[in-house]
């Protein structure tokens, strides 16, 4: 009574879809798109009990509030936790630094942090004969805001296949995983008896996956034997280009790290890399198949060279006019140009 009394007083609208109330999303007067990425707070241990007129002012008081969702039971009981998102991350951000831990009631500290969101899914249990074409008609029949849809042989079960969905954001991921859940929509797409599952992609299954997927073309190995291929630069000029470069532009000396991560029987060597560079916001990796030529460099060395081309022709598209860059470190597009087909690397 308390809830209806406020919104009547307000002249607020409450909006319960799926099994969410949701505020906003624009709210009254917004002007312009939404917000950008990062500007959404997880809220959680919230009472059962306690609604939007307690929680809208209480977060509103720190910054505009753009959109606030509270999950709810069929019986109308919050269900614990929900999500906010601001106007702005500076917005954002003060409501972790004042609400994290704060005490709702006596000895009821609920918890705020950044939202994960979250936007993939993946669905197991499906029939070795189900096609691309016909799943994804399917989901976009039963849900919304889905951007991509990918078929993997599953590593567990014979004769069986598992999606990876990827939705445009984690509201429409979460709408779509109960969707799903309900399991109406799979008639014909599951294998044998078995029962479908739809979670959450876990991240090193979704490495696992993109190994077991990519590998080098089969044009490169013929016979057994890999084909000749003209020897990479060494290790120091191609750092030595990298470093002038950072400098350059007032970042500091990059770290390279590689790892082999697979072997193939022809002798290639799938390599997972990772470039920071101190005064960048966040490391470029991604995974790259190395040849298993003799040229007297070892096979990290080449992993390195690669990484280290990969993040200047990076540093120039985004960085330097192709002019400017030409003149000032030919080495770098001539490494592009007579090399490409030594390596496949996928960015991340």
């Amino acid at each position: 009574m308390a809830l209806l009394a406020w919104e009547k007083e307000t002249g607020i609208e409450l909006v319960q879809i799926n099994g969410q109330r949701r505020y906003g999303g624009p709210p009254p007067g917004w002007v312009g798109g939404p917000p950008p990425a990062g500007t959404e707070v997880y809220i959680a241990r919230l009472p059962q009990d306690i609604y939007e007129d307690t929680l809208l002012p209480l977060f509103g008081s720190v910054g505009r509030l753009y959109e606030f969702r509270l999950m709810m039971t069929f019986s109308g009981m919050n269900r614990g936790f929900a999500y906010a998102r601001y106007a702005c991350r500076q917005d954002a951000r003060r409501a972790i630094a004042t609400f994290h831990r704060f005490q709702l009631r006596r000895g009821c500290a609920i918890v705020v942090c950044w939202s994960t969101q979250k936007r993939e899914l993946l669905v197991s249990g499906l029939g070795a004969s189900v096609s691309q074409q016909k799943l994804e008609a399917t989901l976009q029949r039963v849900t919304e805001g889905i951007c991509s849809v990918t078929l993997h042989a599953s590593p567990s079960q014979k004769q069986a296949k598992l999606a990876v969905l990827k939705y445009r954001s984690h509201q429409a991921a979460a709408l779509a995983k109960k969707a799903l859940m309900e399991g109406e929509w799979c008639s014909g797409m599951l294998v044998g008896l078995a029962k479908m599952t739809v979670e959450w992609l876990n991240p090193q299954l979704k490495q696992k996956l993109q190994l077991c997927e990519e590998e080098p073309p089969s044009s490169w190995v013929q016979g057994g034997e890999s084909p000749a291929v003209p020897p990479l630069p060494s290790l120091q000029n191609v750092l030595d280009c990298l470093n002038a470069l950072c400098w350059k532009h007032h970042l500091r000396t990059p770290l390279i790290r590689t790892k082999c991560v697979q072997v193939n029987p022809n002798g290639w060597q799938h390599f997972w890399y990772q470039v920071a560079i101190p005064g960048s916001q966040v490391p470029v990796s991604g995974f790259m198949w190395i040849s298993p030529d003799r040229q007297g460099q070892s096979e990290h060395e080449k992993a390195k060279v690669v990484a280290a081309l990969y993040v200047l022709r990076a540093l120039a598209e985004s960085l330097i006019s192709g002019s400017t860059l030409l003149e000032v470190f030919p080495f770098v597009f001539l490494c592009l140009r007579e090399f490409p087909h030594v390596f496949v690397a996928k960015e991340q």
